[in-house]
């Protein structure tokens, strides 16, 4: 026991600077992450401000009930599902389309000019991309419709169409976030041997075939564990992007878990009920994160865990 002590203390001696640049994200991590979790017991009480956490009476499972028998469980269910499928299928996959695309370029100056502006809509903030969006496609007064007067033709409504919300959201986001979404694929690629496609070449293989052949599998590990990363976070969908875009006529189609516990937690004061549906939102992102790392450490080999 003395033995292990005087190893422990010694590998603290020599890094204790790596620890200590440690500790400021340590303390971070525990003061707004681990701490704020007490705050999870309000889903079990009738929280009461008044009485604070601790003293407000126990309810059991009575909020949660509330929520599955509600009109509005199964629409923010459907809605936030429909959006984050249609984001991952979209958003997972273009970015490695982009960096197979980006890798193939030979021309130096083009290739960095290529990437910078596939990395710069990334740096513009929600508000200001949802503004633009408004500008836009604003049926009425937008950039595209006014245009569109000018061959006598009309604009559809498209940010007021519930069906087009879903499109709406996740192709803009594309385009902001899929260069900078590129970047790890293209550190994968770059650490790809060289000597794999000298030898493709000299068997006759064409680019394309190259990244089927080649770039694709070595890329493999890669996308698992930003599969897994995406899945994980399915129902948690850019909450401040949503309520942006979301008005009275596209509300039955916009209308997400993260919306609906802003309006109940925060506009309506019920902050038990809403504790409730996060915390029955973060407990199905857990179990599907859990089944999607097995599934890929089975297929794989690969996982975060």
């Amino acid at each position: 026991m003395e033995k292990k002590k005087g190893i422990l203390r010694e590998k603290l001696k020599n890094n204790a600077s790596l620890y200590l640049l440690l500790a400021p994200a340590t303390i971070l991590l525990i003061m707004f992450a681990y701490i704020p979790m007490y705050g999870l017991l309000m889903a079990f009480k009738n929280y009461s401000p008044a009485l604070g956490v601790w003293r407000s009476p126990w309810v059991g499972l009575m909020w949660f009930q509330q929520y599955f028998s509600s009109y509005q469980f199964l629409p923010t269910i459907l809605n936030t599902l429909k959006i984050a499928l249609y984001s991952i299928i979209i958003g997972f996959t273009f970015p490695i389309i982009l960096a197979l695309i980006c890798n193939q370029i030979r021309v130096q100056a083009f290739k960095k000019f290529f990437q910078v502006t596939t990395y710069l809509p990334h740096f513009i903030s929600t508000m200001v991309m949802c503004g633009m969006l408004l500008l836009f496609l604003s049926p009425s007064s937008g950039m595209i419709a006014n245009f569109l007067h000018l061959f006598n033709l009309k604009m559809p409504d498209v940010v007021g169409n519930p069906n087009s919300f879903a499109s709406l959201y996740v192709w803009s986001d594309v385009w902001q976030h899929v260069g900078w979404n590129s970047i790890i694929y293209l550190a994968a690629l770059s650490a790809i041997d060289p000597t794999y496609y000298e030898a493709a070449t000299m068997d006759g293989a064409t680019r394309f075939q190259q990244m089927i052949k080649i770039d694709l599998p070595l890329l493999v590990p890669t996308m698992m564990i930003m599969l897994i990363l995406t899945v994980g976070q399915l129902l948690n969908i850019g909450f401040e992007k949503v309520l942006l875009l979301q008005n009275p006529l596209n509300l039955p189609g916009s209308e997400i878990i993260s919306t609906y516990v802003y309006k109940v937690g925060l506009q309506s004061f019920q902050y038990s009920y809403s504790t409730a549906i996060n915390l029955f939102q973060t407990v199905i992102n857990l179990v599907v994160l859990v089944t999607v790392n097995f599934i890929s450490r089975r297929l794989t080999k690969t996982g975060l865990f």
